[in-house]
């Protein structure tokens, strides 16, 4: 415990973990300030209690289309924000180079937000052609993990 002084030429073999624990805790804050800018789009209020179990991995994808409906009833595609009258070019050019299987239109709607205004989405995102909409919500909390959740589009009737 003592510290040696002198011509001693002895090794101290103690290790000194404070330098590791120092590296340690700036890596914890370094990760607590990045983490959250790490979400992707714009903030709603999702809405809870939805008993779907089935989360769709591809809704993470930087190449998914994901639209987020506001309590104000502005839209935003990741964070940018998209007048309705341009919404359906800009959906159209997204999925340009998608295969049918690919073409998935996933939204997230604020819980306060006028169901008129997610109607009047989801019958623009029809106009383009795109039949599969995800609806996204938060899982509910004690039934498993926290996380997102969508309903599974269902396939587009046949007509």
């Amino acid at each position: 415990m003592g510290m040696s002084t002198g011509g001693n030429s002895s090794y101290n073999s103690e290790i000194n973990v404070t330098p590791m624990v120092d590296v340690m805790l700036v890596l914890l804050i370094i990760f607590m300030v990045v983490t959250p800018m790490l979400q992707q789009g714009i903030s709603v209020a999702l809405p809870r209690e939805m008993r779907n179990p089935e989360e769709d991995p591809s809704i993470i994808k930087e190449s998914s289309v994901v639209l987020a409906v506001t309590q104000d009833n502005q839209i935003y595609f990741k964070k940018d924000k998209v007048e309705k009258a341009d919404l359906k070019a800009k959906i159209d050019k997204m999925m340009e180079s998608k295969g049918p299987e690919d073409r998935i239109v996933y939204i997230r709607s604020d819980v306060n937000a006028n169901y008129g205004a997610v109607v009047d989405v989801i019958n623009l995102i029809r106009e383009s052609g795109i039949d599969q909409i995800g609806l996204v919500a938060d899982k509910k909390k004690g039934a498993g993990s926290g996380g997102t959740t969508t309903g599974a589009p269902a396939p587009a009737p046949a007509s």
